[in-house]
């Protein structure tokens, strides 16, 4: 089974061409859009380039049709919480039910991570942030949000038959957006409006993207980049983010809490672009552009919409003071006012106790389930499974 390296586009094409043939009977999978997955690879679009390198791979048979695919990567600026076990990365992966044939897609990146000296490394996940492209559905096979890849079932066999094991699960979460809160939230309500102006809870303002990304900035710097595996984000990452988001976000489901002026807690969701893009060629050449903007068009003008929540965070010096509560009363108003009607809540890590009880605490379920695997190269090293945040 030959293993080709993609450096031509020729190989381009059928490195992103080889999901539509897997998944030709999923009537659930939604094909992420071809220039989002070239975005990853290209050094002018990924600013992850100027600390890293990566490498990506075909399969083919006999016949020379192409039956997997995969890519390795480093960040040499990755947080390493243990010195010891340097960690690289592995993902878009995508094959036949074929052991051998994973086998030998899971071993050209261990080679190669091995080479530059890493120790280990984590799967299926992005050369980028853990926002999208993160993890192996392993449970709730539904149509992935925007920024997720389906998979199908038997993936899971062919990681942990390699020797992959559980290093965490991410859950994305679900509720009817009109489901009532809990009284508890209205008393956080109440309790902040009577500080007015001292709190301020408000949505984005998209004419001020300068602004958007300094506040988003700040709190995801506070309150996620202590995280074990989390490192802090410039703000030129933070700029560029508000760049990548601007075309398609409704500044009404991009919710701070600020204290005298500075933010203290954000809620960021977007509307559940896979509804739209299901709907559009992924090559996304100039008539998909046209034929996604008729689609969205008529999308926004629904009363039945879905939206996901991208991240949710408190800076630690006020985690635990109803912040979170407050801001989530604000956020749901709106959300109900704008016509949304149901949420899916992404990412939320089985290492973060405290989201897990915040989502339960607004009814939201378990809806899917993503894990994100670990492979230590040192076979005989005992293995541990991500830190719980305390």
């Amino acid at each position: 089974m030959p293993l080709l390296e993609v450096t031509s586009p020729a190989l381009v094409r059928q490195f992103l061409d080889l999901p539509a043939r897997l998944y030709q009977n999923q009537p659930q999978w939604i094909s992420p859009l071809d220039p989002e997955i070239e975005a990853v690879f290209d050094p002018k679009k990924n600013l992850n380039f100027a600390h890293g390198e990566v490498i990506r791979w075909v399969l083919t048979d006999a016949t020379g049709t192409v039956i997997g695919r995969v890519a390795a990567f480093i960040n040499h600026e990755a947080a390493q919480p243990d010195p010891t076990l340097p960690v690289g990365g592995m993902g878009f992966f995508e094959c036949i039910d074929d052991q051998a044939a994973a086998n030998e897609l899971f071993e050209a990146c261990r080679q190669w991570l091995a080479r530059r000296g890493l120790a280990a490394m984590d799967g299926p996940i992005n050369f980028g942030e853990r926002d999208r492209f993160w993890g192996l559905l392993t449970d709730g096979f539904t149509e992935p949000n925007y920024g997720m890849f389906f998979h199908q079932p038997y993936y899971q066999r062919l990681f942990e038959q390699y020797g992959f094991q559980l290093y965490f699960r991410q859950y994305t979460c679900y509720r009817e957006v009109a489901t009532p809160l809990h009284p508890a939230f209205s008393k956080a309500f109440d309790k902040y409006a009577q500080q007015y102006p001292a709190f301020r809870f408000q949505h984005a303002d998209k004419r001020q993207a300068e602004k958007l990304a300094q506040d988003f900035h700040h709190v995801y710097n506070l309150a996620w980049a202590n995280h074990s595996g989390v490192s802090p984000m410039s703000l030129e990452k933070a700029r560029d983010l508000v760049k990548q988001m601007k075309p398609v976000l409704d500044e009404r489901l991009l919710w701070f809490a600020y204290h005298h002026d500075e933010p203290i807690a954000f809620f960021v969701s977007l509307p559940e672009l896979n509804q739209i893009f299901k709907h559009v060629n992924p090559r996304f050449g100039l008539l998909s552009k046209l034929h996604f903007l008729w689609e969205k068009r008529r999308y926004q003008q629904r009363r039945d919409k879905k939206l996901f929540g991208v991240i949710f965070g408190v800076v630690p010096a006020w985690q635990g003071k109803g912040i979170e509560s407050a801001l989530m009363v604000h956020a749901r108003a709106e959300f109900m006012r704008a016509g949304y009607h149901d949420i899916e809540m992404n990412w939320i890590g089985d290492f973060n106790p405290r989201m897990l009880a915040v989502t339960r605490s607004i009814g939201a379920r378990i809806y899917k389930t993503h894990t994100t695997y670990r492979f230590l190269f040192d076979r005989e090293r005992e293995f541990e499974r991500s830190p719980i945040i305390r």
